[in-house]
């Protein structure tokens, strides 16, 4: 079903003519790459230990069986998203059923918002902005004071979105990190369908070589959106994403997306590795990674602060994908992130997933959020 094409072992310092090799990788001009039964070594500033497994790439099959399955539903993405956050939004919208705005009001929209995982930093930043805009609005009807709560939300997570700029660089390096269970390697998946009906070439990277299967699964919505995908038996995740980003350079790629092993923040061998990953392919491209992304469950409550605070002080983080927004999901998280709470920087939602099919990855858009989160 695919084509695999093999690294011949290198027994002497690779030429500076920069001539695309099996794998469409590009050797750079200044420095060697040798290679032993056993250890690949690339010199640069700073010497690595790269794996020696041979690295294959995996063209993808036009005919493939798998099809891409999209959601066949008429109904419109911000429907589908009130409706996977309906739970929150009904908690806060019947609030709004009082007769009068009063204290109480207040501060049951307060433990509302808290119990929707905002925290308690935010729901009171919020509240206090509530308060001032009904008061310099003259609004006197719960029904009033709900739409300025809408507006509120849309201007309090404004800071989140940030539109992901695909044709800044070429090709766009792109290291996606998150721990175990979030959804990291299904969002690459859909993220890479997405960028392909924008126009982009895509090129996957399969650098979980921790996690059993990882690989195959990659390989899996390689082929179902007709990618190529770098990947290896096992060895060194570093090793496959310089290869990456050569090949990305000699396919002339717009966009390179590589996967690496989910780990949880305390699993500083595994967090060294990602630190290893992001040095290795700054050697392959001095400019690369040009985005580092997180990939949270966005059930996962205020743990979620502590994730991405973990992920950015070792990575320097430039995004988020906020995934599994449907069933019992709060979403109320990204009011927290918004306002720092935990210590954390408001570093932006790229995208937000709601459900299984390859298109229920969508961008990030403050006021559909905020309208869906109080059910207007």
């Amino acid at each position: 079903m695919f084509r695999f094409f093999k690294r011949k072992p290198q027994t002497a310092t690779l030429p500076a003519s920069n001539v695309p090799d099996e794998f469409g990788a590009v050797a750079a001009d200044d420095h060697d790459l040798q290679t032993d039964t056993q250890t690949e070594v690339f010199e640069a500033t700073v010497a690595e230990t790269l794996s020696a497994q041979p690295t294959d790439l995996i063209e993808p099959v036009v005919d493939a069986p798998q099809s891409i399955i999209e959601s066949t539903s008429s109904t419109s993405w911000m429907s589908r998203l009130a409706k996977s956050m309906s739970r929150t939004g009904k908690q806060i919208g019947v609030i709004f059923g009082h007769s009068t705005i009063d204290e109480a009001l207040y501060e049951d929209l307060e433990a509302a918002l808290i119990m929707a995982d905002a925290g308690p930093q935010a729901s009171q930043q919020l509240i206090k902005s509530l308060r001032k805009r009904v008061r310099s609005e003259l609004i006197d009807t719960p029904a009033g004071a709900k739409k300025a709560l809408c507006n509120v939300l849309t201007d309090h997570l404004k800071v989140l979105e940030k539109p992901f700029d695909v044709g800044a660089v070429k090709p766009l390096v792109v290291m996606i990190a998150g721990v175990n269970g979030a959804g990291k390697t299904t969002s690459i998946g859909k993220l890479a369908y997405t960028l392909q009906k924008q126009g982009a070439k895509v090129l996957l990277a399969a650098g979980d070589t921790f996690r059993a299967a990882a690989r195959e699964q990659l390989i899996e919505w390689g082929a179902r959106n007709k990618i190529a995908v770098i990947a290896q038996t096992g060895g060194d995740p570093a090793a496959v994403a310089f290869d990456a980003v050569h090949a990305g350079k000699a396919r002339e790629i717009d966009v390179v997306m590589i996967d690496t092993a989910g780990r949880l923040p305390t699993q500083l061998n595994l967090m060294d590795e990602l630190k290893k990953i992001k040095r290795v392919v700054s050697k392959a491209d001095e400019t690369a990674p040009h985005e580092i992304l997180l990939v949270i469950d966005g059930n996962t409550g205020q743990n979620a602060l502590m994730q991405v605070k973990a992920f950015d002080a070792a990575l320097n983080l430039t995004g988020l994908i906020v995934t599994k927004l449907d069933g019992t999901a709060k979403g109320g998280v990204l009011c927290a992130l918004a306002a720092g709470a935990q210590g954390c920087r408001p570093i932006p939602v790229y995208w937000v997933g709601i459900g299984e099919q390859i298109n229920d990855l969508q961008p990030f858009v403050a006021s559909e959020f905020a309208q869906a989160l109080v059910n207007e």
